[in-house]
């Protein structure tokens, strides 16, 4: 399916002294394709400036090429940040946001607009989940384009959730726990205790959120058409405005430096030492907590298994620990050279490595795409919001990768981790995420759908 405009006349412009404002959410997982979208807009002749918030703010020194706005949003986020380490759904933060940033936000843009300047301000990008920017962009005669982090499925999905606690959902036998929804069959009721503890609060946030993206004048997406076409299909005929999809973002560039956190990047010698497609990796994002009985589960079961390993344990991750306290007595002296593990990894480097053979991971959207961008199978533990979506489709639609369905338990987790490295199973479900990169590939060459998507974008933005 080509990508739609509506109504809308585009007649493309020249890009010269045409600027672009893009508003990231404060996570990681959001920040990274807010900032690789910049870079994709200003290598086609766009003027970027970057307003944030307080929270996790850019540095600006990494991105020369880019305007940051001196003076961040005063988001208050302070006041609530030290209560992510207890609570895993994403709505109670974001909510606090939507109402704290609004008037510092409109502020900062009214200013922006009234300030002497050659170049004229074509429109305003901001996360979907800042659904408070439409009404400050439509007072301020401004078009607002929307930026989907995660995949169309998931977005889709969502919009189901309203009638998820009507259902009782949470308190369901076992065998129900494994019934699919009517609405999404590739989704079990079990899931959505992972995408949500609080039932009410997102269903408001979904419904905040599609009513303002149909608002918008357009959706862009980090995805490619060929990953999820019917979905694709769906959203276009859900939404009038126009979605483009272009992604992924990260492919645009040799590799992504929009990390918030430092990566250590001596992990690529010691991955230069081991054997090809010998090593599991694994990540479980910049946000997700397990606990010390997980933690020490996932330890037993990568020593259990006797492969190289390199495992990313961000500090703070295991709740109540600092960072190693809570290993099995004697774990990295015994695992000596054949298991390494860091605070945070350069993960597009990593999963491209020669030795990489698995990627367990918590299946965000963000390490999903480079999983698939890189051709390397998952293992699936999804703690909350789009990761259970994500990881079903994984697992059950494009069968390249399986979940842990009984979460961190050492038997279960070394019987995953030989049928994605040693079996059969495993070299099919590579065959078929290998097929799936060079679709990647394609979309992204001159002509493929995401390339074309993007000419789209640039001209459509002009048009403004």
């Amino acid at each position: 399916m080509e990508t739609t405009h509506g109504s809308r006349d585009i007649t493309p412009r020249s890009t010269t002294c045409t600027r672009i404002i893009l508003f990231p959410l404060p996570f990681e997982s959001h920040i990274s394709p807010m900032l690789q979208l910049a870079n994709i807009l200003h290598t086609r002749g766009f003027k970027i400036t970057i307003i944030h918030v307080e929270y996790n703010s850019p540095n600006p020194s990494n991105y020369p090429h880019l305007i940051f706005k001196p003076d961040p949003i005063k988001d208050r986020f302070y006041e609530i940040a030290g209560e992510l380490s207890t609570r895993q759904d994403a709505t109670y933060f974001i909510e606090y946001l939507n109402k704290s940033c609004v008037d510092p936000f409109r502020d900062c843009l009214a200013r922006f607009l009234t300030e002497p300047s050659e170049e004229r301000v074509a429109c305003v990008i901001s996360n979907s989940a800042f659904y408070f920017t439409q009404a400050v962009a439509d007072d301020l005669k401004l078009p607002r384009m929307v930026l989907r982090t995660n995949s169309l499925e998931s977005a889709l999905s969502y919009y189901a959730l309203p009638a998820y606690d009507k259902r009782a959902c949470f308190n369901l036998t076992k065998q129900d726990n494994e019934a699919s929804l009517p609405e999404y069959p590739f989704l079990k009721f079990k899931d959505v205790k992972k995408i949500t503890t609080n039932p009410q609060g997102m269903r408001d946030f979904a419904t905040n959120v599609r009513n303002q993206m149909k608002a918008s004048s357009g959706i862009i997406w980090n995805t490619f058409k060929e990953l999820e076409e019917l979905a694709l299909e769906a959203v276009s005929r859900d939404f009038s405005v126009p979605s483009f999809t272009l992604g992924p973002f990260h492919k645009y560039f040799s590799a992504s430096t929009s990390s918030l956190i430092e990566q250590d990047r001596t992990i690529l010698s010691w991955l230069d030492k081991q054997l090809p497609m010998s090593v599991v990796y694994v990540s479980f994002g910049s946000l997700a907590h397990i606990t010390e009985t997980e933690f020490q589960e996932v330890a037993h079961g990568l020593a259990n298994i006797g492969l190289p390993f390199l495992w990313v344990v961000r500090p703070g991750m295991v709740v109540g620990s600092e960072w190693l306290e809570s290993l099995p007595k004697n774990f990295l002296e015994k695992m000596g050279e054949r298991g390494r593990i860091v605070k945070w990894s350069p993960q597009q480097e990593v999963l491209a490595h020669r030795a990489t053979r698995c990627f367990w991971t918590h299946n965000g959207w963000n390490s999903t795409l480079e999983s698939i961008c890189e051709g390397v199978p998952m293992i699936c533990t999804p703690r909350f919001s789009d990761q259970p979506i994500n990881a079903r489709y994984v697992s059950d639609v494009w069968k390249i990768g399986i979940s842990l369905e009984d979460g961190y338990e050492r038997v279960g987790i070394e019987t995953a981790i030989r049928r994605v490295m040693m079996d059969q199973e495993g070299e099919e479900m590579r065959k078929r995420i290998r097929c799936l990169k060079e679709k990647v590939n394609l979309s992204l060459a001159e002509g493929g759908s995401s390339s074309q998507s993007l000419n789209n974008l640039v001209d459509y933005i002009s048009s403004f």
